[in-house]
């Protein structure tokens, strides 16, 4: 099971922390911790938490923010990836992670990555995953990825 402070730290490392609304490098405005505010609209009840965002929010209301997107992107992953509960925490946040970055649908796209995991080949799933235009845009952020997926461990 994922812990929310510790999936919290590590995508505030690969996010960043953004208290001023912005535009990501596809384009997309986004505020806090990586929230796509295109594909994600602050929902009525969390303005009522964090005020009008449009001229910024507070460090708070970015992790308050990233709690509900980790909330619901764990739970996109444990309706569409039908071996989720199989996996140990650690490879259910490297796709938790993915997905965060990503969205839900461009990582079922990851047919043979999501193959190799769903049988446990975890090696050639990592070799997958770094064989991906995901990998050519984050980099880094892939590379620790794919060696949480091969390991189950996951290294700064």
């Amino acid at each position: 099971m994922i812990e929310i402070r510790k999936a919290s730290e590590r995508l505030a490392m690969h996010e960043g922390v953004r208290l001023q609304p912005y535009f990501c490098t596809k384009g997309k405005q986004t505020i806090g911790v990586g929230r796509n505010l295109d594909d994600n609209p602050i929902t009525p009840e969390e303005e009522k938490v964090i005020g009008d965002w449009r001229h910024g929010i507070t460090k708070e209301a970015a992790f308050f923010l990233l709690r509900h997107d980790i909330n619901r992107v764990v739970a996109e992953c444990e309706k569409h990836i039908p071996f989720w509960k199989k996996l140990d925490d650690e490879r259910q946040y490297a796709l938790m992670d993915m997905a965060f970055n990503m969205g839900i649908k461009r990582l079922l796209g990851f047919k043979k990555m999501m193959a190799f995991l769903g049988v446990g080949n975890y090696r050639q799933a990592a070799v997958e995953c770094l064989a991906s235009q995901y990998a050519k845009e984050v980099g880094r952020r892939a590379q620790r990825i794919a060696k949480t997926i091969e390991t189950g461990r996951f290294e700064v």
